[in-house]
């Protein structure tokens, strides 16, 4: 099996995004426009804390996928790309987690 990416699934979206097909979960999701998808994020990753907490190890991957879908197509809506937030992420590799988060605007 090939390696499969969030990279390759942020392109499956995009396409089902707009694929106008009735039957697609995504199509449908991207309509209803970012409320909807920022709701269906939140619940998912509260449903991942919860599999996480009882130790439900399947649990825990299934809702991570979920939580990782719908993050994808908030960000699809959000118009920003996967790739700035591995930047993001690439840019932080070098400083301690407690120094970046101390250097982040107050407010």
């Amino acid at each position: 099996m090939a390696e499969f990416s969030l990279s390759d699934l942020e392109k499956f979206l995009h396409e089902r995004a707009h694929s106008g097909d009735p039957d697609s979960w995504t199509a449908k999701l991207f309509a209803r426009g970012i409320d909807k998808a920022a709701q269906k994020l939140g619940e998912e990753a509260v449903e991942t804390v919860i599999a996480a907490v009882k130790g439900d190890k399947q649990g825990l991957v299934s809702e991570s996928a979920d939580l990782i879908y719908h993050w994808l197509v908030v960000l699809g809506l959000s118009g920003v790309p996967l790739s700035d937030v591995l930047k993001e992420l690439e840019d932080r590799t070098g400083r301690s987690g407690i120094a970046e988060k101390a250097s982040r605007p107050k407010g």
